[in-house]
This record gives structure tokens, C-alpha cells and sequence, in this order.
């Protein structure tokens, strides 16, 4: 996305809360070698995948919600996953436009089997009704259609799903300007891409127009190996597991330089591989080895985009 990676570029150059370490950069693509790393979309084998239009609608719901799991120290994106999995087995019907519409709060947990009230459980569910209002009025009730309408162009989905549904819309203000994300509408282009291996609905022909998805782990992730820097007071307030403020300068600051170093970072084995590697096989790489890292301490953003 030409707008997330233009965002991503001037902020890093006025960063003063993080910096990209080119040196750890280099490090990190010596390291890697020739052998670019490639991990399996569904890894830990969580999530629902028929091979059709269900899925389709699966994904984005799942990825309507993917947002702030820390405040319930017990809950994360598995147990979302996975509880979205098994609700389709029991009741193929469960995530129907006309059922999003009217789910509550304690019929979401219900639905994820969870036994206490969700993080920004409000959110989530007016989130949910959103998902289903829109794509009952535009789209026949059906996410897969509303791929099919963006003609193989991960580019083009983004831009109409974030056009169509508000809550994807993932911008913020930096010092008077503003700057784009889109994490949860990329990643549903990528999850498509990933679950169904570059065919049918996965189809793009633009898949490398997407960007990483700055989330609370691949920043974590990329300082654990060398490529972030924090200010003090920054090392500070994450070592104290402190609050990042959502859309701060240092929250916005983490995610821009996470985004422009693994852009930096792709372009690298490229040149040193002769291999073009997706920046979105690079998050997952970066996403997967942070969830099994028990030291990695994640960064703590009351938000529905981090």
C-alpha cells in the first residue's frame, strides 16, 4: 500500500522515540542468508478453513476483531481464532450477515466460549454489527463477494474495505499529519492470500502491495533482534509494562519504524538473495517466532488497531 509505506517513511525520519538500527538490520539479513524464511499460514492449526465462501467470511470477522487482547492476561488471538473455528463447526449459520447484526456482548462470549466480559467487548460487538450491516446492504450478505468484486487486486480490496466498513479505517495523527496503517484490512487480504496458498479467493496479483502489520508483537519482535531502538523513557515505560497511549507519537512511532524497517529489510534479501520475499511472509516469520518467545515483552495499546 503506496500510502502506508509513504506514511511509514516520514514518520521514521522524525522519529525521536524510536530509531531504525541499519546495522541491525544487516545483522538480522546476514543471519537469514539465502534460506528466506517461510512459515505456514496456519501454523498452529486454529483456524477455519473449508475451501470456500464460509472461510471468506470467517476471516473477516476474525479480523474485524484482532485487536487488544492484553487486558485479560489469559485471553489472546488463539482463543478468538479457535473459538470462531469451533462456533462454524457446531453452526455453520453463526456468522451470517443477519446474525452479526444483532449479537450482545454476552452472546459474543458465549459464541467464543469465554467466561468473563472481553476486552473493549462494546467495540467488538458494534464492530461485529458494522460487519454484518454492510455486507447485507452491499455485498449480499456475503465477504466473498465482496472479494470477488475486487478483481484479484489486494490493493483494491483494502481501499474498498476500509471504504466500506469505518472500523478498518486504521489511521492517526502525527505531528499535524495524518498517517495510515490499515493493519486489520491487510492482514485480511494476507490471511485470504495465506489460507488459500495464492489461489481462488487468496488469488492477488498484487500481493506484494501489502505491507507487515504492525501489532503489539512484530515491534517487540524486531527490537528483541537488534532492528529497534527506543528512547529511555520509552525502554522505561515498556520494562515497567506501562501503557503506550493509543495514537501517541510513540505508539505511532513503533508501528511506522516496524513497517519501514522490514520494508528495508525486505529490500535487502532481495539484493543480497537475487529472491524477492512478501513483506507479508517476513511479519509472519517475525509474528510466529515472537508468540513462542516467552522473555518477549509486548507493548501494552488500549486500542482497536494495535
Amino acid at each position: 500500500m503506496d500510502e502506508v509505506r509513504a506514511s511509514a517513511a516520514w514518520v521514521a525520519g522524525l522519529s525521536s522515540h524510536v530509531i531504525v538500527d541499519s546495522a541491525g538490520i544487516e545483522k538480522v539479513v546476514e543471519s537469514i542468508g539465502e534460506k528466506i524464511p517461510q512459515i505456514e499460514w496456519d501454523f498452529e492449526g486454529i483456524h477455519y478453513f473449508d475451501g470456500g465462501p464460509l472461510t471468506v467470511q470467517y476471516l473477516l470477522v476474525l479480523d474485524a476483531l484482532n485487536f487488544c487482547f492484553w487486558p485479560d492476561e489469559e485471553l489472546d488471538y488463539d482463543h478468538l481464532a479457535s473459538g470462531l473455528k469451533a462456533a462454524l463447526h457446531n453452526d455453520k449459520s453463526v456468522l451470517d450477515a443477519d446474525r452479526l447484526q444483532k449479537y450482545t456482548g454476552p452472546e459474543l462470549r458465549e459464541l467464543l466460549k469465554w467466561p468473563r466480559p472481553l476486552p473493549l467487548e462494546e467495540e467488538r460487538v458494534r464492530l461485529l454489527h458494522e460487519v454484518g450491516c454492510e455486507l447485507e446492504k452491499s455485498y449480499g450478505g456475503k465477504a466473498s463477494n465482496l472479494v470477488d468484486s475486487c478483481g484479484k487486486s489486494a490493493a483494491k480490496l483494502v481501499a474498498t474495505v476500509t471504504s466500506h466498513f469505518p472500523g478498518f479505517r486504521d489511521h492517526s495523527l502525527y505531528k499535524g499529519r495524518q498517517v495510515f496503517f490499515y493493519k486489520r484490512a491487510q492482514i485480511f487480504a494476507a490471511d485470504l492470500y495465506g489460507a488459500f496458498k495464492g489461489q481462488s479467493y487468496g488469488e492477488f496479483h498484487d500481493i506484494s502491495s501489502v505491507t507487515i502489520f504492525a501489532d503489539y508483537i512484530v515491534p517487540a519482535m524486531l527490537r528483541q533482534l537488534g532492528v529497534l531502538k527506543y528512547s529511555s523513557n520509552l525502554e522505561s515505560k515498556i520494562g515497567s509494562n506501562g501503557e503506550i497511549a493509543s495514537g501517541s507519537e510513540e505508539e505511532v512511532e513503533l508501528r511506522a519504524c516496524s513497517i519501514y524497517a522490514v520494508e528495508i529489510m525486505r529490500d535487502l534479501i532481495h539484493v543480497k538473495s537475487g529472491k524477492p520475499v512478501l513483506s507479508v511472509e517476513l511479519d509472519l516469520w517475525l509474528w510466529a517466532f515472537g508468540v513462542q518467545s516467552p522473555s518477549l515483552q509486548h507493548h501494552r495499546t488500549l486500542s482497536i488497531y494495535y
